[in-house]
């Protein structure tokens, strides 16, 4: 494996950087404190070509990039952009949606929905987990029923990013609850559809910008032109995109942990204390070689699991420990970031406080960190 870059990459990630500086960080912390979605942010994004990553150009209107580079991509993403809500409302879409489409739809539903998302103008969102069905995932109830010209949708669905304010959702139903995971099935169904309704945006504890909430289908009719590849795949499309979604929104999480480093080195040398910087007292430095060290293996991690990717391999057991690791650690070096900061890391008007609170959603979201030793420990064949 060689990851090192090229002058090519290394100039489009400094320009990732340079344009989420330049545009993606207004009023983020009023934007956060009060829960709002920027649109304007979301399409300036769009403009730049982020949606458009590793899509043809024939829908993104901007040449395809490699796994590797989209990686790079939205690691600077993650680096300059403040605002944690907007990269993961960002990546859910692209890795989760997109991706699928691309891969799975036909021909007509690309060419109907891949340009509208890849431009800015449509929010695609993931439709999986349910009141009673988040782990144990496959357990879920919303049933498909099958009718004249396709299909009649009835369910709930809960903790969907971008639900409130969504265009389309891909959403996984059951044909037959007896067949288990094999009887599930993936569905795009668009927001005017005739029975289905989505509930307000969830208050939660970070992440605010990207509006969480829930779907509801009551005969919700669904063409059969609009079933995602045949009846009972959507185990298999779930399993697939979840590589993909574990590996881009932790690049971004690794970008903020590198901008959070660089940040709190520099308040260690110019806070003093006892007539010296802070830094150099060894329990500041520690906490900061330990928050470097964190940084550096998972970058590994991460870039391994992208370089499967780009070969087309599976990549099951070195998404979840990456998604284990990477997640805990963003956690961890948040706190050692509030501790070193201090008060002032405890005040929202510094940002300190925020990416922590952030981060503790990437131990939930796209598997929690329990499920993730559950599948590292069966890889293992325990």
């Amino acid at each position: 494996m060689d990851f090192s870059w090229s002058d090519e990459q290394l100039a489009f990630k400094q320009k990732v950087v340079q344009f989420a500086q330049d545009h993606l960080n207004d009023n983020i912390v009023e934007r956060d404190h009060h829960g709002q979605f920027s649109w304007e942010n979301w399409k300036q994004c769009a403009a730049f070509g982020i949606q458009g990553m590793c899509m043809p150009e024939a829908y993104s209107a901007s040449p395809a990039l490699d796994i590797m580079t989209a990686v790079l991509a939205m690691e600077a993403l993650g680096y300059g952009c403040h605002d944690n809500g907007l990269t993961l409302a960002l990546n859910a879409q692209m890795w989760t949606v997109q991706i699928l489409l691309l891969k799975f739809g036909t021909d007509d539903q690309k060419q109907r929905y891949l340009p509208r998302l890849c431009n800015g103008e449509w929010i695609g969102v993931h439709a999986l987990s349910e009141p009673n069905s988040g782990s144990d995932v496959y357990s879920l109830t919303t049933r498909a029923e099958k009718c004249e010209g396709g299909y009649k949708l009835n369910g709930h669905k809960k903790f969907v990013t971008c639900a409130p304010i969504c265009n389309l959702a891909l959403v996984f139903a059951t044909l037959d609850p007896s067949l288990g995971k094999w009887g599930v099935t993936a569905f795009l169904v668009e927001r005017e559809s005739t029975g289905f309704a989505t509930g307000p945006v969830k208050e939660k504890m970070g992440l605010r910008t990207a509006p969480f909430g829930e779907i509801y289908f009551e005969d919700c009719f669904v063409p059969e032109a609009n079933r995602l590849g045949p009846e009972g795949a959507g185990f298999s499309f779930s399993h697939s995109s979840l590589e993909y979604d574990r590996c881009f929104n932790l690049a971004s999480e690794l970008g903020t942990m590198e901008r959070q480093l660089e940040q709190t080195v520099e308040y260690a040398k110019s806070r003093e204390q006892y007539g010296q910087p802070i830094g150099k007292f060894q329990s500041v430095s520690n906490r900061v070689a330990d928050m470097k060290l964190r940084l550096e293996t998972a970058r590994l991690l991460l870039y391994k699991v992208a370089w499967l990717k780009e070969r087309d391999q599976p990549a099951m057991l070195e998404a979840a420990l990456l998604k284990l690791y990477l997640s805990e650690c963003f956690v961890a070096s948040g706190l050692d970031a509030v501790r070193i900061h201090g008060g002032n890391g405890y005040l929202s008007e510094h940002g300190v406080e925020r990416d922590l609170r952030d981060a503790i959603g990437g131990v939930i979201y796209a598997g929690t960190s329990d499920i993730q030793r559950n599948i590292i420990a069966r890889s293992l064949g325990l």
